[in-house]
């Protein structure tokens, strides 16, 4: 028992001493009045180009994508756009963030982005925030499918033709989602900018 307890010991001692770094992400469920309030931007487009490039010293890679405005649903960061995505690989290096979207030059997407300041935009909830786009197969209409993790679900496996993720017409989507970025928690409408008001 004594020799258990000594290798124990040793075992979290040598880790401490090495300094290595653990790095845990917790991703939360955010449902979609959560992600339209929150963004600074809604943006349906598509993918033109992803750069990967060091980051914090070269102990990751971060990927920045750069997308092709089709319209905007919220705020408007121009024509194009780019953003940054945790996660990309430069040669034989490749950096992993779990739950973070992974993007290639003609995805078509829309997305839910965040900003701070003048730094680059980013993207909300990880793969939270980002809709896929698709052609469906017998009528031609672009159709947004949800993300797998929603809110106010309890975590379990993703299951094919959950009816909860299917596909939505873009125009419908669009048309809820501005509805949504413009209403408060309390679903009353948000008072137009430049409105009168104490603040």
């Amino acid at each position: 028992m004594h020799r258990l307890v000594r290798g124990m010991a040793g075992i979290l001692l040598a880790l401490a001493a090495g300094g290595a770094a653990v790095g845990t992400t917790v991703l939360l469920p955010a449902d979609l009045g959560e992600l339209a309030r929150g963004s600074q931007a809604i943006v349906h487009g598509r993918v033109t180009s992803v750069r990967a490039e060091w980051a914090a010293g070269r102990r990751r890679i971060d990927s920045f994508v750069t997308l092709e405005a089709a319209e905007y649903f919220k705020g408007d960061f121009g024509r194009s756009v780019t953003f940054r995505a945790p996660g990309g690989q430069i040669g034989r290096y490749r950096s992993v963030t779990v739950g973070a979207p992974v993007f290639r030059e003609g995805d078509e997407v829309v997305l839910f982005l965040g900003a701070r300041g003048p730094s680059v935009p980013y993207v909300l909830g990880l793969s939270q925030g980002v809709f896929r786009v698709v052609a469906d197969a017998d009528t031609g209409r672009r159709m947004v499918t949800p993300p797998a993790l929603v809110a106010g679900v309890e975590p379990a496996a993703v299951r094919r033709g959950d009816p909860a993720r299917r596909p939505i017409d873009l125009a419908s989507f669009g048309d809820t989602v501005r509805g949504l970025a413009g209403r408060d928690e309390s679903g009353h409408g948000l008072p137009a900018a430049g409105a009168g008001g104490d603040r």
